[in-house]
């Protein structure tokens, strides 16, 4: 019996400044003039129904941002409040994480006027007992795992991020006191595709090639288990803006932390960078579209799910 074809676009639309490694309000705008009508028309040239995850800030600065992609028809999801490091759901307590997530939905909600229950957290950085909080919220579809996925040690929140190694790889249900296993929680994960390199923006632009082998070999595993694809960029890969003069922000005391998910870190990103991004990206979208997988959203696949 043939196994389900299914790719999950995703989009994590916030106001950080790759180029300058920074978070700026005027990022925000490129996104919302450049970046998103870009994706957009991407989107619509290869069928796509994607799910976009927007942080608090950039939804209150330019509410359109959010309505562009909703008005298309694509999920609106959440991304917490702020992209701040200070401000991970790793770091937060659980009252916090709750009054954060609260918050955020009801920023989107506020705009589109349709409920919000999908949610990637900033640098996918959560707890163990984070699963629990997302169903507080009322949040059904969380997908901030990112199993297998082996470049953790260039970002930030590493040590929570080690659960990924064992973390399951199709979309699972997960325990309520576990977000990293399976379980009998309300909360679908939609776990990032990874095998050992991750499979996301950030990576096709810089190696390309070995993107593409990644993907083949995700595919011989689709086609074997019926895992569902789900790949993460960002509207700001596709930006066009300038480079300002000023050192590259510093977001740890700690000299290794800071080489590593600072400084190198930096480097590899700005590649492809921009207009550029977008052919490297349609070649990926065509792939999917000539092996006739389905595109759907994370709410879609929690309606799967449980029918």
């Amino acid at each position: 019996m043939a196994k389900e074809r299914i790719c999950l676009i995703t989009n994590d639309v916030e106001t950080t400044s790759i180029l300058n490694h920074k978070l700026k309000d005027e990022t925000g705008e490129y996104v919302l003039r450049q970046g998103m009508p870009r994706l957009l028309d991407l989107y619509d040239q290869y069928g796509v129904k994607a799910t976009f995850f927007y942080t608090g800030h950039i939804a209150r600065l330019f509410p359109e941002v959010v309505r562009m992609a909703y008005d298309r028809g694509h999920e609106v999801g959440s991304h917490g409040l702020t992209h701040e490091t200070s401000q991970a759901f790793d770091v937060l307590t659980p009252q916090q994480q709750l009054e954060h997530l609260k918050t955020s939905k009801s920023i989107l909600e506020d705009i589109v006027g349709d409920q919000v229950v999908s949610f990637r957290a900033p640098a996918a950085r959560v707890d163990k007992g984070f699963a629990q909080i997302l169903q507080e919220a009322g949040f059904l579809v969380d997908s901030s795992v990112c199993p297998q996925r082996l470049d953790m040690m260039f970002s930030f929140g590493v040590a929570k991020k080690l659960h990924w190694i064992t973390a399951p790889r199709r979309a699972y249900f997960t325990r309520a006191d576990n977000i990293f296993r399976k379980g009998t929680s309300g909360v679908l994960e939609v776990p990032v595709s990874a095998w050992g390199f991750p499979y996301i923006g950030t990576f096709m632009r810089l190696a390309p090639g070995l993107n593409r082998l990644t993907r083949r070999v995700l595919y011989c595993e689709t086609l074997c288990n019926g895992r569902q694809f789900v790949f993460l960029t960002h509207p700001n890969e596709f930006i066009d803006e300038p480079r300002d003069s000023e050192p590259i922000q510093r977001r740890s005391s700690n000299p290794i932390a800071y080489w590593m998910g600072d400084v190198l870190r930096h480097k590899l990103k700005v590649k492809n960078l921009g207009e550029k991004a977008l052919p490297i990206y349609g070649r990926e979208l065509a792939f999917f579209q000539r092996k006739g997988f389905e595109f759907i959203t994370c709410k879609e696949l929690y309606h799967r799910k449980t029918m």
